[in-house]
């Protein structure tokens, strides 16, 4: 892992963001709780939180990170697509983009995993850090 112990604890966040397409029926049903393995949004947002608490373990050469905050929500911004968002907050000597990262990547998977039994093709696309800070205390 890389040295961070001469840097400063400050206050850190990060924003990701990742998007689920798929035919708008399957959405449809996704909304509704309407899914073979059941409701997906609920379950897709405990996962993302718990792969943001478990980036260290999953990514070898991640610092552990005490994070303060996670948040996970899914918006509907078409007919065949869900955005992902991720916030992580952590007072640390290194940032949380992995985390947020993290975080989008595990809850788009788990719509594709919860959706799989109705459409095989639908794909998770553009994971990105949208917003990256740093603010001393």
């Amino acid at each position: 892992m890389v040295d961070v112990s001469g840097k400063d604890v400050i206050r850190r966040s990060a924003v990701a963001e990742a998007c689920f397409h798929a035919r708008p029926d399957t959405l449809d049903r996704l909304e509704a709780g309407d899914l073979p393995k059941g409701e997906a949004m609920g379950t897709a947002r405990i996962a993302g939180i718990q792969a943001a608490k478990d980036c260290a373990r999953l990514i070898p050469l991640c610092h552990p990170l005490p994070l303060n905050h996670v948040g996970v929500d899914m918006q509907r911004v078409a007919p065949d697509q869900i955005r992902v968002e991720a916030q992580v907050t952590a007072i640390a000597r290194t940032g949380v983009e992995m985390e947020a990262l993290t975080a989008v990547t595990i809850a788009a998977l788990t719509l594709y995993d919860m959706t799989k039994a109705l459409q095989h093709d639908s794909r998770v696309e553009g994971i990105r850090v949208v917003e990256k800070k740093k603010e001393t205390m």
